[in-house]
């Protein structure tokens, strides 16, 4: 009976009858022993012959079974390793000499980093004791060599790349057996991962000799080979060694070099960008190797070719914006230094058991994280034995390594969560993915709080303040805050004009300069916003008590007054350190009522408790006031070029014992959240001008640069193709765009939202900056209000960037002392307040994902109306209108959808879907799909925690 390998050969053999010749392989291997007449190249030979477990360590090992060899009997250790490759090239020749290309044999070469399901694709990854050294040996070798070299080298490097796995040898019949069905469950699932089973050498002449040498040297885990790869020596090298930080300066100086922050495609984590030095265009980085150990967010530096030799691709992957053009060099550039790690290194995961291995495999669920190797020491103790019962399990891990020369990094478990699509325990996997600090605060940092509790004012900071206690003053918030950092007054005077206050809690009075109170501050920067909790920025007896502007209590506040026209005209303005007594917390919905009833009598029971010095038809006529001022002040500012970009915002019903949703809705933005944002606004523009005014080297100040140029262009050309009326050319004159109605049909506001979406794309973000470092006061200036100055002082409880305001507008008034940082410390803290405010708004956008993914599996599928955001080649986007969420449908996930076409005219994509016909004798169905189309979707949990689709519902008559 032959043997599996004879099997085969024959097979190859008939597959190369009536093909042209292959070179005999005689003359290689005659090369081969010129070059090897060695006694200790003869004895590796014939320890090849003997040493069965070598088979375990091939990718294509049926071919080198134990039997097989036995079977050669006299035959030569090397002429039977020379006609494997010889048996090989005819088979590889066969298939190119049929018309099939490598590419096409192989299929489409992906990134075999990280699966789309966080597994290992490519079994040949685990194969030596050190895993995954012979693939990237293999890759490396793919990325130097052509394409086409050929096949014998390639089996030759195939064969000389793997170092002896440390497997047992597996003997007899039924043994061979179970050897062969478990290499068929080692094979990879997808054709295209048979490119990574082959290396490239570019002849057997000059290749086979130093890879046969690196196999005659000592144990791969032997100290000697562990120094040898510590100084460079047989490792190949995945990622290219980083410059010196001597070197990026030069580089930097002299524009060989640019610097930006990277950001990774969450959908497809091969293709990286980091933006040009103008901002105007991206700089694309193809693969992981060019990103070369950077994490999405990290300040790195890229190396380019100069200017003049880039090769310009122009291709717009998302047609409606949602990236901007591309520009690449022709050598693929790569990063060569990385300035900041930003990313938090930290990432919650599933682990998954080796067997024979001394670490396990964590699968982060951000795929734009590597997998990490993990020592068993780490794991679960009866994790080897169970290792099942940790499947659903979520882990935090936290990268501590990552070389040069591996794909994956190296790493430690840092905590259990919990169970996989349960709320707390994904919640705190991603606070610390993003580096929210959700720690108890110390001791130390306590210790700085008054002692004497409850606290009082001391008379001799009463009698330095203003007392404004028995003025009515009210704050009006979301009825959930407990954080009330803002209260407005209004009061009118004999002249029938108004005094209206802004009153921010003082806390810069209880969080000294320097101590670590203020430290740990300084570090938190912001309050993190939850669905169901706040990660607070101070403790709690501050933002909940102490600082809190709470009804009926005297609190410390920094006040701003003006005498104002009833249509909004600023007569006069004072600054300055106060004591008020809110007289009622006010929610959004109390305010809104009056508002709505302006001649209502209101029962007490109809409000929370007020104070009884003033009436409440006195707080009545304050809010109706104020909310006829607001009206003033918000038409001027939107006559004056002003832009807001209303976008829903989803709200939740919790359980209040199990903090689970109960319901959702789309917030909705009324009078009296605009009356509050106006007097906000003016407060902020106010303060902006006093501090700059009087430090113009120091303050702290927010800017907000103009859209992108070229992005703006772009849509402006699919807006005209659309037939859409857009005047790009400032601020208010899209805000007038905006609100000229898109029909005035029922769906007239979803039209305005999602273009409004659309102009959203090419918005940069607001940044706090120091005034002592941008020289020019034209780069001062606010987009979207359309003001030459603006901050942030209203919300020093849940934002640092205004506790330094505080500190300067009091030095500036003579009430408090001198800021003590440089303007070099004022632009190094108003960085760190952008960044921590880009992270809080990300995770405070995963916290509402996942919620409303936990809603729909408790509650779905969920049935709604939606509207085409933007179309791809094979997907579009959609705003589903009843829950105020965007959704992507794949084409090729949908059901009944017999196939589909794409097609583009200029920026404008259109897909035409085909549906199967519910009957035989009906003809086919055709949907088209292009931006304001509208559809019907049902969205339905998948099996990953957490997470949910929406899927296209088949049309009726009425939509087509």
């Amino acid at each position: 009976m032959a043997s599996p390998w004879q099997s085969k050969r024959n097979r190859e053999a008939k597959c190369g009858q009536n093909q042209p010749s292959i070179p005999p392989q005689k003359d290689a291997y005659a090369r081969l022993l010129s070059q090897h007449r060695s006694s200790k190249f003869s004895s590796y030979l014939e320890q090849y012959a003997k040493e069965d477990q070598v088979a375990n360590d091939f990718s294509d090992s049926s071919d080198f079974s134990p039997s097989s060899m036995k079977s050669k009997g006299e035959e030569s250790s090397l002429s039977l390793y020379m006609e494997k490759l010889s048996t090989r090239s005819a088979h590889q020749d066969c298939e190119r000499k049929q018309g099939v290309s490598d590419r096409q044999r192989r299929g489409q070469r992906r990134d075999t980093t990280t699966s789309h399901d966080g597994d290992i694709e490519s079994g040949e990854e685990l194969c030596s004791f050190k895993p995954y050294e012979s693939k990237k040996h293999q890759k490396q070798q793919k990325k130097n060599k052509d394409s086409n070299r050929d096949a014998t080298s390639k089996e030759a490097n195939s064969f000389v790349g793997h170092p002896k796995s440390p497997k047992k040898a597996i003997t007899g019949e039924q043994e061979q057996e179970k050897v062969k069905k478990s290499k068929k469950k080692n094979l990879p699932k997808h054709p295209e991962e048979e490119e990574n089973r082959e290396g490239t050498l570019s002849g057997v002449d000059t290749q086979i000799k130093a890879s046969c040498s690196s196999l005659l040297a000592p144990n791969a885990n032997s100290p000697a080979v562990k120094s040898k790869n510590k100084r460079g020596g047989s490792k190949k090298q995945v990622f290219e060694s980083y410059m010196t930080s001597e070197e990026v300066s030069h580089g930097l100086k002299r524009g060989e070099l640019i610097q930006g922050q990277l950001r990774i495609n969450p959908k497809k984590y091969n293709e990286a960008f980091i933006p040009s030095p103008d901002d105007t265009w991206d700089i694309f980085l193809d693969g992981i190797v060019a990103r070369n150990r950077a994490l999405n967010g990290d300040i790195v530096v890229v190396q380019v070719l100069p200017r003049e030799q880039w090769k310009v691709n122009c291709t717009s992957p998302l047609n409606y914006m949602s990236q901007r053009t591309r520009k690449s060099t022709h050598v693929n550039p790569s990063v060569v230094y990385i300035v900041e790690k930003k990313h938090s290194r930290a990432v919650t995961g599933f682990l998954k058991f080796l067997p024979d291995k001394r670490f396990a495999m964590f699968s982060p669920v951000d795929h734009r994280v590597p997998r990490i190797n993990v020592p068993l020491d780490d794991c679960p103790e009866n994790f080897s034995s169970r290792h099942g019962d940790y499947n659903t399990t979520l882990f935090i891990c936290r990268i501590t390594d990552w070389a040069g020369d591996s794909y994956f990094a190296e790493g430690r478990l840092a905590k259990t969560l919990g169970q996989a699509g349960e709320i707390e325990p994904e919640t705190e996997g991603i606070l610390t993915e993003y580096g929210i600090d959700f720690s108890e605060f110390s001791d130390q940092v306590l210790d700085c709080l008054p002692k004497n509790l409850p606290w009082t004012i001391p008379p001799e900071e009463m009698r330095k303040r203003r007392d404004l206690r028995n003025e009515c003053i009210f704050t009006v918030d979301p009825a959930t805050a407990r954080d009330l950092d803002d209260a407005l007054s209004c009061k009118q005077l004999p002249d029938g004009n108004f005094e209206v206050g802004v009153h921010i809690a003082d806390v810069s009075y209880f969080v000294e300069q320097d101590n670590i109170l203020d430290a740990v501050a300084s570090q938190r920067a912001t309050s993190v916003y939850l669905v169901q909790k706040v990660i607070p920025m101070l403790p709690r007896l501050l933002c909940e008590e102490l600082c809190s502007l709470n009804p009926l209590t005297d609190r410390l506040t920094f006040s701003v007054i003006w005498k104002i026209t009833p249509e909004g005209k600023i007569l006069s303005e004072w600054f300055g350190r106060s004591v008020i007594r809110s007289c009622v917390k006010l929610a959004y919905d109390h305010a809104q009522s009056m508002i709505e009833a302006p001649d209502k009598m209101f029962a007490a029971e109809e409000l929370p408790p007020v104070d009884p010095v003033h009436p409440i038809d006195e707080i009545h006529q304050a809010v109706l006031n104020l909310h006829s001022i607001a009206k003033n002040l918000r038409a001027q500012r939107f006559s004056g070029g002003a832009l807001r970009l209303d976008q829903s915002k989803l709200s939740f019903m919790l359980d209040k014992e199990t903090m689970m949703p109960q319901g959702c809705y789309v917030y909705q933005y009324r009078d009296s959240n605009k009356l509050v944002e106006e007097f906000m606004l003016l407060a902020n523009i106010a303060t902006a001008h006093h501090i700059y005014r009087r430090f113009p080297e120091l303050a702290l100040l927010r800017r907000h640069p103009p859209p992108k140029a070229k992005m703006v262009d772009e849509l402006q050309e699919l807006c005209d193709q659309l037939g859409i009326n857009i005047d790009f050319s400032s601020a208010g004159a899209l805000q007038k765009s905006l609100n000229n109605t898109l029909g005035d049909d029922e769906y007239s506001s979803a039209r305005k939202e999602v273009l409004t979406h659309m102009c959203s794309r090419p918005m940069q973000m607001a940044l706090y900056f120091c005034t002592g470092v941008l020289k020019e006061e034209q780069v001062f200036k606010h987009y979207a209000l359309n003001v030459p100055l603006y901050t942030h002082f209203t919300s020093p409880i849940r934002r640092y960037a205004d506790i330094i305001v505080h500190r300067l507008l009091a030095s500036s008034l003579n009430c408090g002392p001198h800021l003590g940082l440089s303007t070099e410390e004022v632009e190094k803290q108003a960085s760190h307040c952008n960044n921590k405010k880009t992270v809080s708004k990300r995770v405070q956008e995963l916290s509402t994902e996942l919620f409303f993914g936990v809603f729909v599996k408790e509650c779905g599928p969920l049935d709604s109306e939606a509207m085409v955001m933007g179309v791809l080649d094979q997907s579009f986007d959609v705003l589903v209108l009843r829950y105020g969420v965007q959704k992507r449908i794949y084409c090729k996930s949908v059901g009944g959808l017999d196939s589909f076409q794409h097609r583009k005219v200029g920026k404008k994509s259109e897909l035409t879907l085909v549906w199967t016909p519910e009957e035989q004798e009906k003809l086919p169905v055709e949907q088209i799909i292009s931006v304001f189309t509208l559809v019907e979707v049902q969205l339905k949990a998948d099996s990953v925690p957490m997470k949910y689709s929406a899927v296209l519902k088949r049309p009726d008559n009425s939509r087509l």
